[in-house]
């Protein structure tokens, strides 16, 4: 059974910097490509950011220049690195694959950003 566990979330004030980790077990994530996503309350859950197995990047467009996705295949894991986070950055952070065929979904990292 393959578990994806998010941390590193909080609450910080507009303009500063969170790092987010991604640990999946039970699966290898380096031929994956793996992906951030986030859902604000209301609102659907979106990606965000996305790595492939050779670590190219892609961001949706009201994260770049802002947010970096990266990964350790060593150690089976996944980041988000946000900076110049803005209030509507705010929501619960998830990891998984990019894609139709996703692993059972973690419990997310809450980000908090304070005006």
């Amino acid at each position: 059974q393959v578990q994806l566990v998010e941390s590193g979330g909080g609450l910080v004030q507009a303009g500063g910097s969170l790092r987010l980790s991604c640990a999946v077990s039970g699966s290898i994530i380096s031929l994956n490509t793996m992906a951030w996503y986030r859902q604000a309350p209301g609102k659907q859950r979106e990606w965000v950011a996305r790595i492939t197995s050779s670590r190219n990047t892609v961001y949706t467009d009201s994260v770049k220049g802002r947010f970096t996705i990266s990964r350790d295949n060593a150690e089976n894991t996944v980041y988000l690195q946000m900076n110049s986070l803005k209030p509507e950055d705010t929501a619960a952070y998830y990891c998984n694959r990019w894609g139709v065929n996703k692993d059972p979904w973690g419990q997310g990292t809450q980000v908090t950003v304070s005006s």
